[in-house]
């Protein structure tokens, strides 16, 4: 059982009721900003009101308290219902955070879940660059909710370098890199001498203009630097957490020969992320991956995983930071390895790919999504038990 937060428009207040509600409009669903909101149950919050069943109520004007968050939780996919079936990134969260309020949010891909109590709130925002951007932008505008001293956690599954560490690993990140924004040359059209046709935007061969990349300040939002002093306080609290393995993932690591890292049993650890709404897969693009995180971060970061969404994630926080609505200094990102990024010995790219989607070849995504919740939650409990203590200022190695 949850509660459900239906917004209402304000000119709709004063409006009388029916036992059905059919009389609502459309417009009673799509009016986010009045925030004004009402509750098939008790025990919810100010913003609430209570309709006893069967319904015959009045709604009246009262004084609105925006939802004071603590902690916003970020997944980017959900596989089926929210709860009581096989989970995606958002589903643990749901349940074992007890996120039982419902709040409607027709303007983004998916509703937003609150624990009132705690403080906490998880969105889903659809998978890629497109819907990661609108969700979060939706959710920053939200009048329901005061989210000046949230703090966000990105919490998701990705792939993972071989080179650098192994598949049920979660990674809290330092850089983000945007692998979309890009010059592109067919690879059989490219000079010999270049090893890529994938090359940054307003440049005329591959990493070309190096010295003038400014990490703190690209052009289009390449590059991303989250506050390491808060994304290493956060690995230093969960960096001694058991990870979850399976002899499925055993299995399938074993096949990396000459990879050491990746035939390691899966650690928490810290690197870069790369973001690109197209799926890629090969020893070919793991080079160039590794290439671009280290064009665009001064070779700073070290490329470790890969997904989609984050670089739009880092763009909305960065707009709503600048309205002063959140403040994009207290998020960070943890993704954990459901897959490598390329194939092992004895496979061509083509070949790991076809075979990543069937029998065992996702191995370690249960595991991946297992250790989101597992190693995330600890950041999350700090924060609402902490909350005196760091609602002003986030914590760091230094406090």
């Amino acid at each position: 059982m949850y509660l459900r937060v239906l917004p209402l428009s304000r000119h709709l207040l004063s409006c009388r009721i029916s036992r059905t509600l059919r009389m609502l409009s459309a417009m009673c669903i799509l009016s986010v900003v009045s925030g004004v909101s009402l509750a098939q149950h008790s025990n919810s919050s100010a913003n609430a009101i209570s309709l006893p069943a069967p319904v015959t109520a009045t709604a009246t004007a009262h004084e609105k308290t925006k939802l004071k968050v603590k902690v916003v939780v970020v997944s980017m996919f959900e596989i089926g219902e929210d709860s009581g079936d096989a989970p995606g990134e958002f589903q643990l969260w749901r349940e074992r955070e007890s996120l039982d309020t419902v709040y409607p949010m027709p303007h983004a891909h998916h509703d937003v879940f609150a624990n009132e109590q705690k403080g906490i709130i998880g969105i889903v925002t659809g998978m890629g660059i497109a819907r990661a951007s609108a969700a979060i932008m939706a959710l920053g505008l939200d009048q329901r909710f005061d989210l000046s001293q949230a703090y966000w956690i990105v919490a998701g599954i990705a792939g993972i370098d071989p080179m650098d560490s192994t598949i049920g690993s979660a990674v809290w990140t330092d850089y983000v890199v945007d692998g979309d924004l890009a010059h592109h040359i067919d690879a059989r059209e490219i000079p010999d001498n270049w090893d890529t046709g994938y090359f940054p935007l307003f440049t005329h061969s591959p990493y070309a203009n190096a010295d003038s990349v400014n990490v703190e300040d690209s052009p289009n939002g390449e590059v991303y630097h989250l506050n390491e002093s808060l994304a290493k306080w956060a690995y230093s609290l969960t960096k001694d957490t058991t990870l979850p393995n399976t002899p499925a993932m055993d299995a399938l690591r074993s096949q990396y020969q000459g990879y050491p890292a990746a035939l390691q049993q899966p650690v928490v650890t810290y690197g870069s992320h790369l973001s690109a709404s197209t799926f890629w897969h090969g020893e070919k693009l793991n080079t160039w991956a590794n290439d671009r995180v280290s064009y665009w971060t001064r070779s700073k970061g070290n490329f470790m995983t890969s997904g989609m969404e984050d670089s739009a994630t880092l763009q909305s926080m960065s707009y709503l930071h600048n309205a002063g609505l959140v403040d994009k200094n207290r998020l960070v990102i943890l993704r954990t390895a459901s897959n490598f990024t390329m194939q092992p010995p004895g496979l061509t790219a083509p070949e790991n790919l076809k075979q990543e989607s069937s029998g065992d070849g996702y191995a370690a995504m249960r595991s991946a999504i297992e250790s989101a919740h597992l190693v995330g939650s600890q950041f999350s409990d700090y924060i609402v038990a902490h909350w005196n203590d760091v609602k002003t200022t986030p914590p760091s190695l230094d406090k």
